[in-house]
Parts: C-alpha cells; sequence; structure tokens
C-alpha cells in the first residue's frame, strides 16, 4: 500500500501520516452533548471517523479509539461560555434528573449509531465521570501561571499565555482580532479579559450539576474534558484529533491552550475536521432549529422529507462527498443515493453470477490501485466510490459478454469489493423490505396518533391514553407539543 496522506487543519496542508508509534494509532474524536436527540448533521463526523478507523485498520494499524461523552459544562453559548447547562436546562423542562436525560438521549445515540453501522470507540468516556482528571488539568495551568481565581471560579489567561506562546494558531485567528469581536456580557466582571474562558465554574445556588474543589463547589468548563480525557486514555502526546469544523474555534483552539499551559508542548499531532451539512444552503443545527433527526430520517416523518431513507442510504449520502466539502440536504440527493448504493449492491450479487474465462480482458489490478490511492488522498471517498462504479461497470459488462474475467481475477475482483464496500467503506446489506417496513412504521403510528385526536376531541380520555401507553409499550414514544404530536422509537 502506498502512504496515507491527511489534511492536518493545523497546518493547513495534506501531510504524510506517521504514528508516533509504527502500528500503533491514538485516534480522539469529539462525541455528542447528549441533551436531544441525534440529526443528520450529527452523523458525518461519526460517520468520518468512522471511515478513518476503518482505513488505519485496514492498513495494519492497532486503533485505540476514544470518543467521549460531554455530559456537564456545555453552556448555551459555547462562544462565550455563558448561559445555562443544556443538560440541566433539558433536565428542569422534561422535570427529570439530569442523569436520566443523558442516559435517555446516549441511548437513542448509539442505537442511531448501530442503525449507521458506525464501529462503537474503543473507550467512550463520560465528562462527568472524570471530574479529578479535569481538577489536576487545572491545577496544572495554575501552577504554571496561566489561569487565575476569581470568587470561586477559574479562568484560562489567555494574554498571558499568548505572550509565551501563540493563541489561535489552529482557528488562524490573532488575539487583536479575538479582542475586537468578543463582547463584555453582563456578570462576567470578574474576569480580567472577556475573551478568557472558564476551567472551572463555580455553581449558583440553582444550579444541580456540582462536585466539590478547592476554589468552590461547581463544575469544569466545556474545553476542559477533552485535553484531560484524551490525554488520560492516548497520553501526553497522541496521534489524531477530530472532530466537526465548528469545534475547531473555541473548543479545539481551547484544548491546544489548555494541554501547552499545563504540560508545555502540545497533544495533537494531526488535527482532522470534517465540513458540515447544510440545509438550504444553512448549517444544520439543533440551536437553528432547522434539523432533521435520524429516528425522522429513518421512518420518514419529518415534514420536508419525501420519503424515508435507510440507515444506508444516509451512510452512502454522506460517503458520496469529501469530509472537508460541505453537502447541502435535499430529497433528490438521498433519492440519487438510494438507488446509487443499490446498484452498488445489485452489483456485488452479480459477481457471485459470472462466468470465468481462460483469460482476462479487465485490469482489476488498476482498479484496485485507483481506489486505494483515493482512499490515500485524504480519504477520498468520493472518488473511491467512482472507481468503484468503474468496477462495476466492468462486472456488468463481463455479465454481457462484452468482457472477459479468468478465475483468479474474479476471485481477486470479489475480495476487492467486499474489503472496500463492507470493512472499509462501512456498508452493509439491508434488504429492499427495510425502507418498506419503517414506511409502514410510520404510517401505522400516524394512523394511531390521528385516532388518539379523535378520542381527545370526543373527550375519549380512556382510548386516548390507551394509544399512548399502548405505544409505548412496543417502543414507540409521543409527546404533545404546542406544535403538534412528535413520535419517535425508543
Amino acid at each position: 500500500m502506498s502512504q496515507l496522506y491527511i489534511y492536518n487543519t493545523l497546518s493547513r496542508k495534506k501531510e504524510a501520516f506517521k504514528p508516533l508509534v509504527e502500528g500503533r494509532v491514538g485516534l480522539y474524536v469529539c462525541g455528542p452533548t447528549v441533551y436531544s436527540n441525534s440529526h443528520l448533521g450529527h452523523a458525518r463526523p461519526f460517520i468520518t471517523f468512522d471511515l478513518l478507523y476503518r482505513y488505519l485498520t485496514f492498513l495494519g494499524n492497532k486503533v485505540r479509539y476514544v470518543r467521549n461523552i460531554t455530559d456537564v459544562g456545555h453552556l448555551e453559548d459555547e462562544v462565550e461560555g455563558v448561559g445555562e447547562d443544556r443538560i440541566a436546562k433539558k433536565a428542569r423542562l422534561e422535570q427529570l434528573e439530569p442523569m436520566e436525560v443523558v442516559q435517555k438521549y446516549m441511548n437513542t445515540f448509539h442505537r442511531n449509531m448501530d442503525d449507521l453501522n458506525v464501529t462503537p470507540p474503543s473507550i467512550e468516556p463520560r465528562a462527568s465521570g472524570h471530574i479529578i482528571e479535569q481538577i489536576q488539568v487545572i491545577e496544572g495551568i495554575l501552577k504554571n501561571g496561566y489561569a487565575y481565581e476569581a470568587n470561586g471560579s477559574v479562568y484560562f489567561d489567555v494574554e498571558k499565555y499568548n505572550e509565551d506562546y501563540k493563541y489561535g494558531k489552529l482557528s488562524g485567528r490573532n488575539l487583536d482580532d479575538i479582542k475586537t469581536n468578543t463582547r463584555k456580557l453582563d456578570g462576567q466582571d470578574e474576569k480580567k479579559n472577556s475573551f478568557d474562558f472558564a476551567l472551572w465554574k463555580k455553581a449558583a445556588p440553582e444550579h444541580i450539576m456540582r462536585w466539590p474543589s478547592r476554589w468552590s463547589d461547581g463544575f469544569p468548563g466545556w474545553h476542559l474534558e477533552c485535553s484531560a480525557m484524551s490525554t488520560k486514555y492516548l497520553g501526553e502526546q497522541f496521534d489524531i484529533h477530530g472532530g466537526g469544523m465548528d469545534l475547531t474555534f473555541p473548543h479545539h483552539e481551547c484544548e491546544i491552550a489548555q494541554n501547552t499551559a499545563c504540560r508545555g508542548t502540545e497533544s495533537v499531532r494531526y488535527w482532522m475536521h470534517n465540513n458540515m451539512i447544510t440545509i438550504n444552503g444553512q448549517k444544520m443545527a439543533r440551536s437553528l432549529g432547522n434539523f432533521i433527526t435520524l429516528d425522522e430520517l429513518f421512518t420518514g416523518t419529518h415534514e420536508i422529507l419525501e420519503q424515508a431513507y435507510s440507515p444506508m442510504t444516509i451512510r452512502f449520502f454522506i460517503l458520496q462527498a469529501h469530509y472537508r466539502s460541505t453537502i447541502d440536504f435535499s430529497n433528490e440527493a438521498l433519492q440519487a443515493s438510494e438507488k446509487g448504493l443499490e446498484r452498488l449492491m445489485t452489483a456485488l450479487k452479480t459477481l457471485e453470477e459470472l462466468a470465468v474465462s481462460a483469460t482476462s480482458t479487465i485490469d482489476v489490478a488498476a482498479l484496485k490501485d485507483k481506489c486505494f490511492a483515493a482512499l490515500n488522498d485524504d480519504l477520498n471517498s468520493p472518488i473511491a466510490i467512482a472507481h468503484l462504479f468503474d468496477g462495476v461497470k466492468l462486472i456488468n459488462s463481463v455479465k454481457a459478454g462484452t468482457e472477459k474475467i479468468s478465475q483468479s481475477d474474479l476471485e481477486d475482483l470479489k475480495a476487492f469489493f467486499n474489503k472496500v464496500v463492507f470493512d472499509i467503506l462501512g456498508l452493509k446489506e439491508e434488504g429492499a423490505v427495510e425502507s418498506g417496513n419503517n414506511e409502514v412504521l410510520a404510517g401505522a403510528v400516524e394512523l394511531l396518533i390521528n385516532l388518539r385526536k379523535d378520542a381527545k376531541a370526543n373527550k375519549d380520555w380512556g382510548t386516548a391514553d390507551k394509544i399512548r401507553d399502548e405505544l409505548g409499550a412496543i417502543g414507540v414514544e409521543i409527546k404533545d407539543t404546542k406544535d403538534g404530536v412528535e413520535w419517535s422509537v425508543k
């Protein structure tokens, strides 16, 4: 195999990937903040870095893949670091304990990842389970003079750090620009500068999620968890840190500053970031309210969907674009992906039916070389898939009798297609009935919801409650909102 090159956000160029220890790779990816259902935009980083994990493994590496769960400290305004904790707010709204919220949406996230055939990480640490390690990082930063305490909170001194190192090197920002674009907010008078970020926040009396420290009963800043957990499980220096490009600033920028301020050296050698999924040209995000949950995609229940789309259609849709380019959602694009995936899977079945000849008129080795050259070029999955479709044309030509293939070349072609399609791209057979079953399920649930609506209109509360309870018993959760009834599969 030729050399794998990956685009390093830090250097802004493609670099030959060479792990710290030959044959072993440390990979850390920022995981979800589990306070609501995962949407299509969330699927992209986990499919992207699943492809990376699978390809690194295919190349013969032993990969320790760490992907965290954020269950504390992620405030509503993640740039300014203010507002209510997202999980605590959802717990208040749903009248649950915060860890009930975490467990509920973590279960849904794991189910969605299984549907998408995303490989589970080697380790999946939770922020709330690593408070001690985060406090230790704060202690190291304070000891080295790059943080200060104020009224029970601890803040990172960005200006002091920038005197000795470079703050903004990952995102390409300089401190003067950051100063200009950072607004002074009410309640932040205790900070030296408005752009300093919290390492530890003193909890207000009403704040549910709190832990004891020598500064106060409080909670860690959001940026801190990844610094603490990545180095705990991968070492003070490790190979690759991944995540969505929206995390470049401030989250990953702050990670670099924290690690350097604590230890005097950076921890990450290669930074990789996937681009966004957009809808009508705008980033798909929970905060913007323009998202489609994965369950809605799989069942076809969102109002803008023309049909249900199977998990493998979603995976194939994402892999058909390079991870560093944007993807704009549309029904037409998903339908095209559905047809392309069906054509690819049909070709795999056709491979089993081909008649062999004494000699070949097709060049299997050249096809393999081009496909792997694309994957080695910064995981260029769309080009690799294009070469697979070149292979599909060859398969169909052999089937039609216009090309010939020998027994050895046929076995080589079968092994190649199975390895790339299933093991590297992570696609799998779903069966034609699966999408249909989703549509049947959605139709049945909508029928029952309408019957329940009629029962409530007739003040037949017993029937309305029975429909809700019976749906809940089979794993379909319905919720009455001001905009109507929402439902999801548990």
